[in-house]
């Protein structure tokens, strides 16, 4: 598997011996020092181009960059879904190699490139042929910290939270498999995921990532959170996602909490005692049943 190094020179090569190539960047994670490096690492490179025309033309250009194992191209998709593009003003690829590599690399026009396009924290320079890219700054992860909840937030978070969980409890008395499996691993991680996120933000004075997708959860939960965190990924077993639904519940009330304490928001007391009750009553709801007999 070629190196950063090699990789690296493989990319500037490429650019300092095409005119049409004006200058450089990278971005995403190797730009962070505090992002361990892994082979997974994809290099998010961009070309700034003096026209877009002429790659596109060109099918076989990218194999300057090696043997290619499968290559994405998203405006395309997009353009095939009926989504509004524009090819002359950027383009991009997504390209894995045999050897394990990957370039996620996009091309912007001279004619519409801006310090808007550079406008990403973690942003190096790596060429610039013209003097066009304006002065870059040590890069940072500031942009993709987590920020503090608002009041508005924070509600609107626990009562999706709660609210999407009678869709779960639902679609599990129907027997209804991919929609409760979708509700409960939509809305209702999403809500939790982002009290997470924000209780997270709150131990580091919010200074922190937790990555796209919060890779690093893991990372930055303690412990018995994390092992807690781990349970709400069910199998398809009615029995064992009521299990995850509760420890869900759990967690997001321990964690929204503290958050809400932190702010001096309200919690949700009341919706959370109703809605817990509730799930337990349809956990043992007989499937011949006609009626609720709801007696919260």
């Amino acid at each position: 598997m070629r190196g950063e190094q090699e990789m690296l020179e493989l990319i500037m090569h490429v650019a300092e011996r095409d005119e049409r190539i004006r200058a450089v960047y990278m971005n995403g994670s190797r730009t962070n020092s505090l992002v361990r490096k892994d082979l997974f690492q994809d290099y998010d490179i961009v070309y700034v181009v003096t026209e877009t025309a002429s790659f596109l033309t060109d099918e076989q250009w990218i194999q300057k960059f090696g043997d290619l194992l499968m290559v994405q191209e998203p405006d395309k998709h997009d353009l095939a879904l009926g989504k509004e593009v524009d090819f002359a003003r950027s383009y991009g690829y997504l390209m894995l190699f045999t050897d394990g590599n990957r370039i996620d690399l996009h091309l912007i026009a001279t004619e519409y490139f801006s310090e808007a396009d550079i406008d990403d924290s973690l942003t190096i320079p790596l060429l610039d042929k013209d003097g066009c890219m304006p002065p870059v700054p040590v890069p940072t992860d500031k942009d993709y910290h987590v920020m503090p909840p608002t009041e508005g937030e924070f509600q609107s978070c626990t009562n999706n939270f709660w609210w999407c969980l009678q869709n779960v409890a639902k679609g599990i008395w129907r027997d209804q498999l991919p929609y409760a499996m979708a509700m409960f691993h939509k809305p209702v991680r999403e809500a939790l995921d982002q009290m997470i996120s924000w209780w997270i933000g709150m131990q580091h004075d919010y200074q922190v990532s937790v990555g796209a997708m919060n890779k690093y959860f893991k990372f930055y939960l303690p412990e018995p959170y994390w092992l807690m965190y781990e349970r709400t990924y069910t199998e398809a077993n009615y029995t064992q996602m009521w299990q995850s639904i509760f420890v869900a519940c759990e967690l997001f009330r321990t964690l929204g909490k503290e958050v809400a304490k932190a702010f001096d928001y309200p919690y949700p007391e009341q919706s959370d005692c109703l809605m817990t009750q509730y799930l337990q009553h349809v956990q043992t709801l007989p499937a011949e049943a006609t009626t609720l007999n709801l007696r919260l």
